[in-house]
């Protein structure tokens, strides 16, 4: 006779045989309570915070900010001004020392022939030279379009997948009609509509990278997300030194895009938290399940995956019902939250400070009289110490006081470089200054994405995202026009944005082994709580 077996009392004969669904689970003879977990305590318990299913993911994902560094760094090039050559027996000889633009047209050519450049093709010198600025203007305000609107489309009906694949195609497609542009005015709309997509991929890809990574893990692999940027730049000089002109570098430089869309995309997830706060908590489960599996743990059967703001809710009937329903989010409703509103105007304008002192100190590359791809070379290997230096740092230090730090130091040493003369041994300290400040600020730029990632709840995560990288486009649209005032004036403004963002800096929370949020509700919860 079995041990459960009971004959009793009355009492005992009109009770159910099975409990209730809604409070227990059946697995095999033992009764065990649902326990509900929100995703960071799921990997932390169960699944792993970075084993190898994240660390696949990871890297598999992050190849997309080397398709942004392809498409956002190719006008180095494609846009150069080649080297020019006196025609024999013309008067060129005589005058070249008095400049290209002094000289006339029939006397001189373009060493390599006008398919060199875009410069050389279309006549971009003196008079016209401004428009090669214009183009670069147009691509980042381009980007900055595209990153408010991928950002919301990523939190909303696309998702982080589906806006990355969007954005690869787009970016590909024009990327190859660009190679095709007959004239000036067709090569400037194409690149403003590349800089549409480019926007959104490395803002997307970032968030899906490191989403499914836990609290512990989550500084250091956002941190590395960079060193596929700079990668990407590294790689880029070595594919324009093979493809020598602008119409065939474009085309070399646009189907990475197709290539990671056909071969590497099939293999990423979509981000287990954005179908949770969508309402579909099968599929975040299955996902879990299988960063369970694939890192060699075990995820019990009466574990279950909640919003944060559920976790702590005895309604079991409740919790089931909302976590189907649809939860989204806009930049309206981050900027109408008291919480996340001041977060955002912060983020927003240390993004605008940094990016003005990043791509103005990096800009300079073209003007400098030596070999143009050793420069972008060793200026995309020299970023790479700052992002180190920095994953080493962010969980020791947390992410405030490093962010602080890191542009007090570009800063401080932009101003020093404000006062050289710029002539004799005091141009050679100025350039170190320089080198130094951009040190800093890479380190800085690095830093934010993952600061401000960890500051809103995933409902409007990427559209706050999508505004702070909207804010780094606009500082990347005015650093050219910062850089022409020469002298000493560059640095000075350079060093004064870099102090600001550190004082701006200084008002944000700390971010350092907190938890991603699910809701704004959910955080308003976890702060008070705090």
């Amino acid at each position: 006779m079995s041990s459960h077996t009971i004959y009793s009392s009355p009492e005992n004969l009109r009770s159910p045989l099975i409990p209730p669904e809604n409070k227990t689970h059946l697995a095999g003879n033992d009764e065990q309570p649902i326990e509900r977990l929100c995703i960071d305590d799921m990997l932390r318990k169960h699944c792993g915070e970075f084993g190898y299913w994240q660390l696949k993911h990871f890297v598999l994902t992050c190849l997309g900010w080397a398709l942004e560094a392809f498409h956002t760094m190719v006008m180095i090039f494609a846009d150069r001004q080649p080297d020019w050559s006196c025609l024999p027996n013309s008067d060129c000889v005589v005058a070249a020392d008095k400049g290209v633009c002094e000289l006339q047209p029939d006397t001189w050519q373009w060493d390599g022939g006008p398919a060199t450049s875009t410069v050389a093709e279309w006549g971009l010198i003196c008079g016209q030279k401004y428009k090669v600025g214009l183009v670069q203007a147009l691509f980042f305000g381009g980007c900055m379009i595209g990153a408010g609107i991928f950002g919301h489309l990523s939190d909303s009906k696309l998702g982080r997948k589906g806006s990355l694949t969007v954005v690869c195609i787009l970016n590909a497609f024009f990327g190859l009609l660009t190679s095709l542009s007959p004239n000036y005015l067709t090569y400037t709309l194409l690149r403003f509509l590349t800089g549409f997509s480019t926007g959104g991929v490395g803002l997307c890809a970032f968030v899906l990278a490191t989403e499914p990574v836990g609290p512990s893990s989550r500084g250091m692999a956002g941190m590395s997300t960079f060193y596929f940027f700079s990668g990407g730049i590294a790689l880029l000089s070595g594919i324009a030194y093979i493809f020598q002109t602008w119409r065939s570098l474009y085309v070399a430089s646009s189907i990475p895009s197709l290539l990671f869309v056909f071969l590497i995309l099939p293999f990423i997830s979509e981000s287990p938290r954005w179908y949770l706060i969508r309402g579909q908590t099968d599929n975040a489960m299955k996902i879990m399940r299988a960063i369970a599996v694939t890192n060699g743990r075990s995820l019990p059967d009466n574990v279950y995956v909640s919003r944060d703001e559920e976790v702590n809710d005895n309604d079991q009937k409740g919790n089931e019902e909302r976590s189907r329903e649809v939860v989204t989010g806009s930049v309206i409703d981050a900027l109408k939250s008291p919480l996340t509103r001041i977060r955002l105007i912060l983020v927003v304008g240390i993004n605008f400070a940094c990016s003005v002192v990043y791509y103005g100190l990096s800009l300079n590359v073209v003007n400098l009289e030596t070999n143009l791809y050793v420069n972008v070379l060793v200026n995309a290997i020299a970023e790479m110490p700052a992002f180190l230096l920095t994953a080493i740092l962010i969980d020791r230090f947390g992410r405030k006081p490093l962010g602080v730090g890191t542009q007090w130091f570009s800063g401080a040493f932009c101003i020093a470089g404000s006062f050289m003369d710029g002539k004799g041994a005091w141009k050679v300290i100025r350039m170190f200054c320089g080198v130094l400040g951009i040190f800093g600020m890479a380190g800085t730029y690095n830093l934010l994405f993952i600061y401000a990632m960890e500051l809103f709840p995933t409902v409007v995560r990427n559209a706050a995202l999508g505004c702070a990288t909207q804010a780094a486009q606009l500082g990347a649209i005015l650093a050219p026009f910062v850089v022409v005032m020469g002298g000493g004036l560059p640095f000075l403004v350079f060093g004064v944005c870099g102090i600001v963002g550190g004082f701006l800096t200084f008002y944000l929370p700390e971010t350092l082994n907190k938890p991603l949020y699910d809701t704004m509700n959910g955080m308003a919860d976890g702060e008070n709580e705090v």
